[in-house]
């Protein structure tokens, strides 16, 4: 093996020195860009070749040579050995779970925001000694505990941290592993803020675009907006809350509540007032914004097909980007007949779980767009397939995420590697802590300029915890940090579902 070494480091020797000359050509030479120049200069001690190691022992050769090999890493050996969690105070209450293996080397998933995080405790029995590396057959033996939005978000938290722990066993990036990638960097949709006035909602929205770099952006379009305007909507005083609001959310305890009630079922209407008002709210954003600028919408309230079809009508005028759950996503035939009827494009998609349950919406077409959350499809592998069934049927796709860096990171490698793809969603844009959560393992920035660079070349996800901040952020009503859960070891039940 010595002989072959130093054969490979003689022929390399004069091998480099003749394109350490090369380069060093191109970057003096006068026709050569700036950009390309300072590329040059920036990687020229960005490698080291065999021929770099000629002044050391053999031994000290060998392990510079093998230096990126992750030793500790047998990936057919690896076996699941715990899993933890830490309860952040992201959305009001994000879980981060951990798997830890036999090796020393864990991965990080998210339970989706709101979620309980025993969604994911319970699957614990189930993959405790198991591979993570087979990733899809784990998922196989716990998908049937994940459902609908929040339900899923157990499932979904394991598969993203077996996909980490896969990616770091293999010292690949996890969009490597999902097929390889589309694009190096991932469009970012943020919210467009609301404020008093609108001399300073313009200066907050030229923060967006102008500072931040925001290339596409959204907005609640919500019939909330015409709260205390008489005369704007039919219906509303029965169903306000104690505060005068017609509340999306909350109330938990009332399944007849106007946030558990679905939209067919409430017989509210919007009048002719109530629509020129909310089309003179959107001119109002679409004049400071302009038009090279996408603009979504999203949160209109809780009324049927009828008056979402006239409010969408009143609106397309501005050329939104899309109107989104307009209706709830299991009457995918109602879906249908609002994309007939309307010029901008539909979609919804951000509670839906698994493939399947996408297939009807795309299948007749009722969507112009699906919106998955990653924390709620299914995890990277079956957004993936989300998005590439969908391609198939020519229907683009968004991706819905409102979480820690943890999802956001696991939406990016999956965004990379769908062809499709449109924008992410990023719901923490103003929260000042929130990228500091996490450290990237490759360096550089997480956002940068309404986008989200995608990992090259660091394994996994492509990050680590900055343990210091999420203790500091850590979730009111639950502040063990990664406590031991020897609680959730034991199966207790059969699992099959068949006879």
């Amino acid at each position: 093996m010595k002989n072959e070494l130093r054969r490979l480091i003689a022929k390399n020797k004069s091998e480099e020195k003749a394109y350490a000359l090369a380069r060093q050509a191109e970057t003096e030479s006068s026709a050569t860009g700036s950009a390309r120049r300072d590329f040059l200069k920036k990687t020229a001690l960005g490698g080291i070749g065999l021929a770099g190691f000629m002044g050391m022992s053999f031994e000290d050769t060998l392990a510079q040579s093998t230096s990126k090999i992750n030793r500790s890493s047998a990936p057919s050996e690896l076996k699941i050995t715990d899993m933890r969690y830490a309860l952040t105070n992201v959305m009001g209450g994000t879980a981060i779970i951990r798997i830890d293996t036999n090796q020393g080397i864990y991965g990080l998933g998210e339970v989706r925001d709101a979620a309980d995080v025993r969604y994911a405790l319970m699957l614990k029995s189930r993959i405790l000694g198991k591979n993570p590396c087979n990733v899809e057959k784990i998922f196989k033996v716990i998908k049937q505990f994940g459902g609908p939005a929040r339900q899923a978000g157990g499932v979904c938290a394991v598969e993203m941290a077996l996909w980490d722990i896969c990616g770091k066993a293999y010292n690949v990036p996890a969009w490597q592993l999902l097929g390889g990638r589309y694009r190096d960097k991932v469009r970012l949709y943020a919210d467009t803020p609301e404020a008093r006035s609108p001399e300073e909602q313009q200066k907050l929205i030229n923060y967006r675009i102008k500072d931040q770099g925001y290339t596409w952006l959204k907005m609640d379009v919500s019939i909330g907006e015409l709260k205390g305007k008489p005369g704007t909507v039919v219906n509303s005083k029965f169903w306000e809350d104690s505060k005068g609001n017609l509340a999306q959310w909350g109330d938990g305890q009332n399944p007849m509540s106007y946030a558990n009630t679905m939209h067919p079922f409430t017989q509210i209407q919007i009048t002719e007032k109530g629509l020129e008002e909310l089309a003179g709210i959107v001119e109002n954003v679409r004049n400071m914004v302009g038009y090279d600028i996408p603009i979504s919408t999203d949160h209109y309230g809780h009324f049927d097909l009828n008056n979402g079809i006239r409010l969408a009508r009143a609106l397309d005028k501005y050329r939104l980007a899309w109107f989104e759950d307009m209706v709830p996503w299991q009457y995918h035939e109602q879906w249908k007949v609002i994309s007939e009827a309307i010029e901008t494009p539909t979609t919804t998609g951000e509670d839906i779980y698994l493939l399947k349950d996408f297939m009807p919406l795309i299948h007749t077409r009722a969507v112009d767009i699906i919106h998955p959350d990653l924390a709620s499809s299914g995890g990277l592998l079956e957004t993936k397939r989300i998005g590439d069934y969908a391609e198939e049927f020519g229907i683009a796709m968004a991706m819905h995420q409102a979480g820690t860096p943890v999802s956001f990171m696991a939406n990016v490698h999956c965004a990379a590697a769908t062809q499709n793809f449109l924008a992410l969603e990023h719901h923490s844009v103003d929260v000042p802590w929130w990228e500091d959560l996490v450290t990237m393992t490759g360096g550089g920035k997480m956002i940068d300029k309404g986008f989200a660079p995608v990992p090259l070349t660091a394994p996994g996800l492509g990050i680590e915890l900055n343990e210091d901040v999420v203790k500091a952020h850590l979730h009111p009503s639950d502040k063990s940090f990664f406590a031991p859960t020897k609680e959730w070891d034991e199966v207790r039940s059969h699992d099959r579902t068949y006879s």
